[in-house]
């Protein structure tokens, strides 16, 4: 599994699946699924109109991208949880997992970055059961991967199972094409797609396949893929995906404007200030009357049987464009909804400097901006602004919803945090609701961040929502957390990408134990 090129450039490491761990003497290509992080130093600022140079030797100045299953895990610090927390492998000698189900029978479905699903009959089976084969179809590269998984929720009365991946072939055509692999990713790239499928099960297996979304997502360079797949309210479907754009450089469309962005065609380069390809993807919600709207750094919410938009949703326009109920993200790779309600929260993997954590709370209603590329965080995105392209001078702050929580790279989260900070990429949302975990977890939000290996909870405030200025740490030193979902007896469990791990955290209640002594 090749991993996702990482962070970004210009002052921070390049978000994608790919870290290197130089520090360390490793030079592992490690994608952090469509997050992008790179555990180099800094590189230094690229111009914001013309690419930065391809590093000599492969991406970042490594060797050709290493296959995830050849390279060596990053290193994690010891493992630490609070007092009577226990983190247990529950799973392991998967290959990169990505996602982890449960459904209502008791059976554990769980989604590799390859494109193989897998099914436990139970917490306590040991041997998996192929559900799905969907390699052939799953370009497994860099940040490109099968990363999104749901099940029906009334599943196995319902018998479907939906997986979000990244299609192996360009806009049209027919998997496979690249074969897990791209002879520039950091030059011209190679455009690709999305795709979102229903599967019908029988039994313990994947009887067909129905496309639901196909060539929608357009993506020219190996990062900021498709993301996740939830269910909400009334059971609709929520879907996420990136912005497809390079992750060294303020992206416009400059290099052969591969996508086919307004408002020249593909195979030529745009220019300021018209230009709204690259990044200016996310923007394509506000682009003018003819113009096709992309569902690139967006949420949609979406009919399960259909794909289509839900009746009632927000926007109108186009197809594409009623799907959309949240935009201006740069790569929303995991989301949650606050149990009960449609209060959509959303894990948004940045570029030089912030991590967000996006609330939209009635997305059914109101469809909220957050800016992407124009602003990152709270603050105007200056390389993008520089450029003085319409679709950031038009966009008033007004319009744009700032971050409900960001956390700076290369920072600490909060005085005493263990966990590295040699860079950063949020990787999994979950609100605890209640289970064993001691009440002061309830209502609360966990998430993860696969780059510091690290999980974090922030505490429910008094006005019932997660209070940024109480949040702790959880987990340090878990092995590559890139998604959180609570599970049987209302336990978090994670992945572990890095070690081909499924996690499960319990709490030990009773008198305290020797161990739990200050």
């Amino acid at each position: 599994m090749k991993m996702l090129p990482g962070a970004d450039g210009r002052g921070r490491s390049r978000r994608g699946f790919m870290f290197t761990a130089a520090a360390c003497g490793v030079i592992a290509a490690l994608v952090v699924l469509a997050l992008g992080i790179h555990l180099s130093a800094p590189a230094p600022a690229a111009s914001a109109a013309e690419p930065a140079a391809a590093p000599a030797g492969g991406f970042l100045g490594t060797e050709a991208p290493t296959p995830l299953s050849a390279a060596a895990p990053l290193a994690s610090p010891a493992e630490t949880l609070p007092a009577r927390f226990q983190d247990t492998t529950v799973r392991s000698g998967l290959t990169h997992p990505t996602v982890v189900r449960f459904s209502r029978d008791g059976r554990v479905f769980v989604a590799q970055k390859n494109g193989e699903i897998f099914v436990y009959d139970s917490l306590t089976d040991t041997t998996p059961t192929l559900f799905a084969d969907l390699r052939t179809e799953v370009d497994d590269y860099w940040d490109r991967g099968l990363l999104g998984l749901a099940l029906d929720p009334h599943f196995p009365q319902r018998p479907y199972v939906y997986a979000l991946f990244t299609y192996d072939a360009p806009i049209g055509g027919t998997a496979p094409v690249y074969n897990d692999s791209c002879s520039d990713p950091n030059g011209a790239g190679c455009v690709v797609s999305g795709r979102l499928v229903r599967l019908t099960a029988s039994g313990d297996h994947s009887i067909s396949e129905q496309t639901l979304i196909k060539d929608q997502w357009c993506q020219q360079f190996p990062s900021h893929s498709i993301g996740a797949l939830e269910f909400g309210p009334g059971g609709n479907l929520y879907v996420s995906g990136g912005e497809g754009a390079s992750f060294y450089y303020a992206d416009y469309g400059q290099t052969n404007n591969a996508c086919g962005d307004p408002p020249s065609p593909a195979g030529t380069g745009l220019k300021p200030p018209a230009a709204e390809g690259g990044s200016l993807r996310a923007q394509s919600a506000r682009r003018p009357a003819g113009e096709p709207t992309l569902l690139s750094g967006a949420v949609l919410r979406v009919d399960p049987a259909t794909g289509d938009a839900v009746a009632g949703n927000p926007l109108t326009g186009d197809a594409n464009r009623r799907r959309i109920v949240a935009y201006g993200l740069r790569n929303p790779f995991r989301f949650t909804l606050r149990p009960g309600t449609a209060d959509l929260w959303i894990g948004d993997v940045g570029w030089d400097t912030w991590e967000e954590i996006d609330r939209a709370p009635s997305p059914t209603t109101k469809v909220q901006n957050f800016g992407w590329p124009c602003y990152e965080g709270a603050a105007p995105q200056s390389a993008y602004q520089n450029l003085h392209l319409n679709s950031c001078s038009t966009l008033a702050s007004t319009s744009v919803t700032a971050p409900y929580y960001t956390y700076k790279h290369y920072k600490a989260l909060f005085s005493g945090d263990k966990c590295p900070t040699t860079s950063s990429a949020i990787s999994g949302l979950a609100f605890y609701t209640h289970g064993a975990y001691p009440s002061s977890y309830d209502g609360g939000l966990f998430f993860a961040d696969y780059s510091r290996k690290c999980i974090y909870f922030i505490p429910k405030g008094s006005n019932g929502l997660p209070d940024p200025s109480r949040v702790e740490s959880f987990v340090t030193g878990a092995p590559g957390p890139v998604d959180l979902e609570i599970g049987p007896g209302g336990d978090l469990f994670y992945p572990g990408y890095d070690d081909g791990t499924i996690h499960r955290i319990t709490y030990r209640s009773g008198p305290p134990l020797p161990a739990d002594a200050p």
